[in-house]
């Protein structure tokens, strides 16, 4: 009998241990010791609802679940320290991962495009070329090994075929413009198509010139539905066939709004010439030859994993799948000689986010979904 009491006794003590300690969260912190570090966090970033105290804790827990994820993605780093991607607390932090989805996700749609918007123009290849919800954490862990295994075939082929540079950066060649903070409008579609449009008016002209993103927001058919959504190649498909004139930023500005299409049609400005949409899943040494020998393009992205990303190159605990993409971002530039290497993607998140509003995917296997649908264009001016 007193042999039972004692397991019984065990027990009790187990459960008055469990109710005793609080909740301990990833780094060995529990929810309360996290407390003043949100403090912290909101008078940085001034957070407005500082007096709302209902809205302060719903806040603290989203917070919470945020250092758990950052811990999460920074223990599951490996590679070089100097390329490992890195992940801490940002202005998107407070959010819980359905308002981040709902607010800055799921505004890229390539879901709606048909078969018959794919490319408009025969594309350069190498042979031609003088041309929703969780991360894939298992299928991810062995994508180093593809990776490494895809970019040194890619860097082999480059070498040999001493075409293309081993580091492009369009913005030193002064064709990108500044970083834009779409906030709550869901327009990454228009962001990131128009910056490529810019690039190519600037690489044709010799000088920059901020087009109109509010234009296509407020004006773009063809199943693109403003700050509800949209699609890279769904937009530029609407350009040609519409031959619409893209005006510049001043003469139409950024409002972030949905608003009634006040296009002037006797505008001067920029159209779409051509453009090509593609998946290059298997063949990202064709956006690298894009990138080099024509110019920026834009992406459609699974942005999942972002939330909390600071800086370094993202090559883990980001699903490339189609049925994921729900972002888009312009491709700018790439550098095959760093021990990972990388694109430099335009976020259009504001410059305070990431790498001054940068980010680095790693090249050569499909990281986030960048190479299912890609999109170049040649514009006239």
């Amino acid at each position: 009998m007193k042999k039972w009491w004692n397991w019984i006794l065990a027990f009790a003590l187990l459960c008055l241990l469990f109710v005793a300690i609080p909740l301990s969260y990833s780094g060995g912190r529990s929810k309360e010791e996290l407390r003043p570090m949100f403090e912290e966090y909101v008078k940085k970033y001034n957070k407005s609802y500082f007096t709302n105290s209902a809205e302060y804790e719903t806040r603290f827990e989203h917070f919470v679940a945020s250092v758990q994820e950052i811990d999460e993605l920074n223990s599951r780093a490996r590679g070089p320290e100097q390329y490992r991607a890195k992940y801490g607390l940002t202005h998107l932090s407070d959010m819980s991962k359905i308002e981040f989805q709902e607010l800055h996700l799921a505004d890229e749609q390539p879901h709606r495009r048909k078969d018959s918007h794919r490319s408009k123009k025969p594309l350069l290849t190498m042979s031609n070329l003088d041309d929703k919800d969780k991360y894939e954490t298992e299928k991810d862990k062995s994508a180093p090994i593809s990776l490494h295994d895809n970019i040194y075939i890619i860097i082999r082929k480059e070498r040999a075929a001493a075409s293309l540079p081993l580091q492009i950066d369009w913005r030193s060649k002064g064709v990108i413009g500044a970083v834009k903070d779409q906030g709550l409008c869901g327009a990454c579609w228009a962001f990131s198509t128009i910056g490529a449009m810019e690039a190519m008016a600037a690489i044709s002209t010799g000088k920059f010139q901020p087009l109109s993103v509010q234009e296509v927001i407020d004006c773009a058919g063809l199943g693109n539905s403003g700050c509800a959504g949209g699609d890279i190649c769904l937009l530029l498909d609407w350009l040609t066939m519409t031959k619409s004139v893209v005006e510049t930023d001043k003469e139409y500005p950024l409002k972030l709004t949905n608003g009634a299409c006040v296009m002037n049609k006797n505008a001067t400005g920029v159209r779409v010439k051509s453009f090509t949409c593609d998946d290059f899943t298997s063949a990202e040494d064709k956006i690298l030859a894009l990138i080099a020998t024509h110019g920026p393009v834009a992406v459609a992205v699974n942005a999942l994993s972002w939330q909390n990303y600071l800086g370094g190159v993202i090559q883990y605990n980001c699903s490339g799948s189609p049925k994921d993409l729900n972002h888009a971002v312009e491709l700018v530039g790439y550098d095959l000689t760093a021990d990972v290497p990388y694109y430099i993607a335009k976020n259009s998140w504001g410059p305070s986010f990431g790498l001054d509003g940068y980010i680095h995917l790693a090249i050569g296997a499909n990281i986030c979904g960048l190479a299912n649908e890609v999109a170049s264009v040649d514009v006239t001016v």
